[in-house]
Formats: structure tokens, sequence, C-alpha cells
């Protein structure tokens, strides 16, 4: 399982910030073979509370509270690891939406946002601002992909 560094600054000492947590995440769950995805951090309220964090359940699909946020540490791994049999025009097996805003950042790897008419291939340093559609990931390479993603509760209108 992948080792994911949190190092939280947010702690006072004498008055002076200090780190009040350096250590290994403990919630990397992997959800399908070679899927590790860790929830790091998250908030329940807007604006976001620095006093206090509500750890919460890490899920495959996120469930991002009202008013809150996640912030996703995401490997995803290659297709045919993952064994995802998907046939031409069809819905992706993974095709999922979320009602909320989603900046991501790849890190390594590539990885292709497939949507219900198209797709682009990311890389790293390719940033994905994705607003509540529909959306899959497909990673058609023979590395894993490492991505970073902060999701913010939203409103999706019909």
């Amino acid at each position: 399982m992948n080792k994911i560094p949190r190092r939280i600054v947010t702690g006072f000492k004498n008055g002076k910030s200090t780190i009040i947590e350096d250590q290994q995440v403990e919630n990397a769950v992997e959800h399908f073979p070679g899927l590790i995805i860790s929830d790091v951090w998250n908030t329940q309220t807007m604006p976001a509370s620095l006093e206090f964090e509500t750890r919460i359940p890490n899920t495959g699909f996120p469930q991002t509270p009202e008013n809150g946020t996640y912030f996703r540490y995401v490997v995803v791994p290659p297709d045919k690891d993952l064994e995802i049999e998907w046939k031409k025009n069809e819905p992706h097996p993974m095709m999922h939406q979320t009602s909320t805003l989603d900046y991501i950042i790849i890190l390594s790897g590539e990885l292709y946002l497939i949507m219900e008419e198209g797709e682009t291939l990311l890389k790293p340093g390719d940033i994905v601002i994705q607003r509540g559609t529909n959306h899959a990931w497909s990673n058609r390479s023979d590395q894993p992909c490492i991505q970073l993603a902060v999701l913010i509760d939203a409103e999706i209108k019909d």
C-alpha cells in the first residue's frame, strides 16, 4: 500500500504555529485491485472550521458532506489490473456523477478523463475542473496514475 505522508501545521504552542501531526495517513484503502484512495482531510461546514477534524469513512465513490469538502489522494491502476471491460458505444462501467465541484491535479502517470461525449488524455501537471457531470477515469498505460482531488459540495441544477 502506498505510504502517504500527512502533515498538519494548524496547531499552536506558546502562541506560535507548530506541526501537530507528521505521519502516514491511516485510511488508505484499496477498493479494487490497485485502486488506492485516501481521504486525507475533510471539512464539514462552510466556512471551514480550523478547530478540529472529523474523521470520515473512506469510500470508493466520495460522499462529500453537505457544505463540506474532501481532499483525496487516488492511485488509479492500469485498466487491465482492474479487469474492467468497456465495450465501444456503451457507457464506461465506472461512469459516475457527484454533486461536487472538483479540483483534480495529475501528479504522475497518465489517465483518460471520459465524458458522456468525448475524452481527453491527462498527464502530470494537468488540472481538471470537474463540475458535477458524469465522468469516468481510464488508465490505458502500464503504470499507475496518481491524482490529488479537492471535492467541494455544490448545488447541481438540472
